[in-house]
């Protein structure tokens, strides 16, 4: 199991989600809590580190011209950069669900 899946890292990212929005100050959601203000704090600051992690860099790479006769148009494909160095090239017309899919196999920590 990776550490982002685990329960430890679900558990956390519920109670710094509820401190939040509980509008109180740390100090008194952890009295209330049975928590200590350190967890929540170093809870909060490795959460929203995961969280940055997450993104990645989407470059969009110059159309080539197609190759067949008769064909005037541009393919316009997204290259979608995973992590490693590998790529995967997004044409148009791609099915989102297929593409979550797959990147959730390709990059399952992600």
């Amino acid at each position: 199991m990776t550490e982002h899946g685990s329960g430890l890292w679900e558990k956390w990212r519920a109670i710094v989600s509820e401190q939040i929005a509980s509008g109180q100050s740390v100090a008194a959601f952890c009295k209330e809590r049975g928590v200590t203000s350190s967890q929540v704090f170093a809870w909060k600051k490795r959460l929203r580190e995961a969280e940055k992690a997450q993104f990645v860099e989407v470059q969009i790479k110059p159309a080539e011209p197609l190759r067949e006769i008769g064909i005037r148009q541009q393919a316009k494909a997204i290259e979608v950069r995973l992590c490693g160095g590998r790529s995967i090239a997004v044409e148009p017309g791609f099915d989102a669900d297929h593409l979550r899919a797959l990147l959730a196999v390709l990059e399952p920590g992600a």
